[in-house]
């Protein structure tokens, strides 16, 4: 079809007016050039779209039949158009994000809602991992952010803190320390641990082993698990204790106990990670929202 766009929207005038003159007008075009244009989308089309009379215009069948195709066609641009601006500024977009074990129990939840809720038309993708793997998928491009635990010293990434969760004991109710409510860090010297697996919980496990080496002990690994569920299952089996993050307490077991770690001021950090280069509109809309998420007061540190 060597129609343009313009006869479409000319049409569209023509056909709500019923009458030239006014639709010329509303175009703010001649009358002449107008009735020109019809004639040829009626030509290209091959049917007649108008009734013409010295009194009234009115429409044809297959002129009633491409206004309506018309209307969607135009409304159908206007939505491309809009979407596609949309973009540009960031208000459309859709955003891969990978999570830890610690970051879902943390902050993350809150602040996805809270971005979603203002960003409806940023879809959000959520994927489990730990550190380990969301590096190579951050640095691939696969993922387009990481709530990774820190720190990460690598210069192509850049990073802000969300969490900086406090080491705590996990350990079942009838534990003989159960009834304390604070424990040292060298009362478990002795005690079995359940951890996560070297291969994966990297990261982690070195805050835990410097944790332990500063109270003069390596930590007695029986058992190991993939993840925070698994390993709260073993504690809760009675096969030993784990020391986590302060984040535990917003899943933890109802046949398990946590208790603070006396005299310790060491914390975990949890980042939002991202590639220097290459950030979407909607990756920086993202990363201005969470920078200004932890600048709150009511932000936990």
């Amino acid at each position: 079809m060597r129609f343009e766009l313009r006869h479409l929207r000319y049409f569209l005038a023509v056909a709500e007016e019923l009458h030239f003159r006014r639709a010329a007008e509303r175009l703010n075009i001649a009358q002449p050039a107008l009735s020109r244009a019809i004639r040829q989308l009626e030509a290209e089309l091959g049917v007649a779209l108008l009734k013409r009379s010295s009194r009234q215009v009115s429409l044809t069948a297959a002129g009633e039949t491409f206004l309506e195709g018309c209307r969607e066609a135009l409304n159908g641009l206007s939505l491309a158009v809009a979407r596609t601006r949309k973009v540009e500024t960031g208000d459309v977009g859709h955003l891969a994000i990978g999570y830890t074990d610690f970051a879902i129990s943390g902050a993350l939840p809150q602040i996805i809602q809270r971005f979603r809720e203002e960003n409806p038309e940023i879809t959000v993708e959520l994927d489990h991992g730990v550190t380990n793997q969301q590096l190579p998928a951050l640095e691939s491009g696969q993922l387009d952010f990481g709530f990774v635990t820190g720190p990460i010293f690598q210069r192509h990434f850049q990073g802000i803190v969300v969490d900086n969760d406090p080491f705590v004991v996990v350990l079942p109710r009838a534990h003989r320390l159960a009834r304390q409510k604070e424990i040292a860090l060298a009362e478990l010297a002795e005690e079995p641990f359940v951890l996560g697996t070297p291969e994966t919980w990297t990261h982690y496990l070195d805050h835990l082993y410097r944790l332990c080496r500063s109270a003069g002990f390596e930590p007695r690994v029986v058992q190991s698990a993939f993840n925070s569920e698994g390993i709260f299952g073993l504690v809760a089996s009675n096969m030993g204790v784990t020391i986590h993050t302060s984040s535990v307490r917003n899943y933890i077991r109802k046949d398990l106990l946590v208790r603070p770690l006396k005299d310790c001021e060491r914390r975990v950090p949890t980042l939002a990670l991202w590639r220097r280069e290459g950030v979407s509109r909607s990756g920086r809309r993202f990363i201005d929202f969470v920078t200004d998420y932890v600048a709150r007061p009511t932000a936990e540190a």
